[in-house]
């Protein structure tokens, strides 16, 4: 009879030890990134939102990384190998999206996010940051700083992000300085400090001298360093790229998201959403002003901000038109999110095409 008792009582203890084993494991999460980690950028900045994940829950999440994958095929590999091992995966890069989507339908019990992307799924959420909003500060500074009336703008792909950031540049330079005109040179990459740097000397011998990017090295900034000519970096502050000519920096934090979504998914709060953050939310910033810069057009900007982040301003807001001349965004009127997301038009003083 006792032993009798004994085996039921043996099977009880076991899943209970089991479950306690299973409540200890760390909660796994695992980052994709499309460009090496290195010391700035966007892939930086997405990497300090990781490292960020680590220090806060310690011991209670197994954080890990692969950088520098290409967007295609092998990224679908990629995602699928992070799903088998891991309870959250973030992939960070546009041209991760169908991969993810197609990984999150074979993978239902994992959780993943897609930064810059628009599908989603139950187990699928999405983020970016309004870094239009940034741009258009960018452009208010560079219209005041130009003195060819060219700015340049090095481009990685012609999809709407991109092309939302060089019209917000364009329409805050143009606000301030109805002569300036937007240079782009596309570069069909998101990382490849040579072609940057080669897109960086075009626009300069093309007379532009302000110099922004919309890719990861920080090339563009030491380009401009190295022949005097303004800068403001992106994604990351990369003031020491250019401690004399680099103005300020389009910044992105990522930080106090991560934290927010690894717990939510730890809590069992997690639920599928988009989340687009701004200047507002501090998802989008400006990096500290170049002592270069006048005060004067330091507290304009601020002020701009100021009005952006109250809604009294929005960047896409009318009239404006395209290059062809014909009316986008009528008078009084101010672009919708769809719009702006869906955004396949180049702005007026913008010289470039898509594609």
């Amino acid at each position: 009879m006792r032993a009798a008792l004994a085996a039921p009582l043996a099977a009880g203890v076991v899943p209970a030890l089991i479950g306690r084993a299973q409540a200890a494991d760390p909660y796994r999460v695992a980052f994709m990134y499309v460009a090496p980690v290195e010391e700035a950028g966007y892939t930086f900045q997405h990497d300090l939102g990781r490292r960020a994940v680590a220090e806060k829950f310690g011991s209670k999440v197994k954080v890990s990384y692969v950088e520098n994958v290409p967007e295609g095929a092998d990224a679908e590999r990629v995602v699928r190998k992070l799903a088998q091992s891991n309870d959250l995966v973030f992939t960070t890069s546009f041209g991760f999206m169908n991969p993810t989507v197609k990984v999150a339908a074979q993978f239902p019990k994992v959780k993943f996010e897609h930064a810059t992307g628009y599908k989603r799924a139950a187990n699928l959420s999405t983020y970016s940051g309004r870094f239009y909003e940034g741009r258009f500060l960018a452009g208010v500074i560079a219209g005041r700083m130009t003195k060819s009336n060219v700015l340049g703008f090095v481009g990685a792909f012609p999809i709407p992000e991109v092309v939302q950031n060089i019209n917000a540049y364009a329409i805050g330079a143009r606000m301030v300085n109805p002569k300036a005109v937007v240079k782009v040179v596309w570069v069909s990459t998101w990382y490849d400090p040579g072609k940057e740097r080669a897109a960086a000397d075009t626009l300069m011998s093309q007379g532009a001298d302000v110099l922004v990017t919309h890719t990861d090295s920080a090339a563009v900034q030491e380009a401009g360093e190295q022949r005097g000519v303004w800068t403001i970096g992106y994604d990351s502050d990369m003031g020491r790229y250019g401690p004399k000519t680099c103005l300020t920096s389009v910044v992105s934090d990522w930080t106090g998201y991560y934290i927010q979504e690894v717990q939510a998914a730890m809590d069992g709060t997690w639920k599928s959403h988009d989340t687009w953050g701004g200047l507002k939310s501090g998802m989008v910033r400006m990096a500290p002003f170049n002592k270069a810069l006048p005060q004067a057009v330091a507290d304009e900007t601020m002020a701009r901000q100021a009005d952006i982040e109250s809604g009294k301003l929005a960047p896409f807001q009318g009239p404006l038109k395209d290059q062809a001349g014909a009316t986008k965004v009528a008078a009084g009127a101010r672009l919708s999110d769809p719009e702006i997301l869906g955004m396949n038009w180049l702005a007026e003083g913008v010289e470039g095409k898509l594609g």
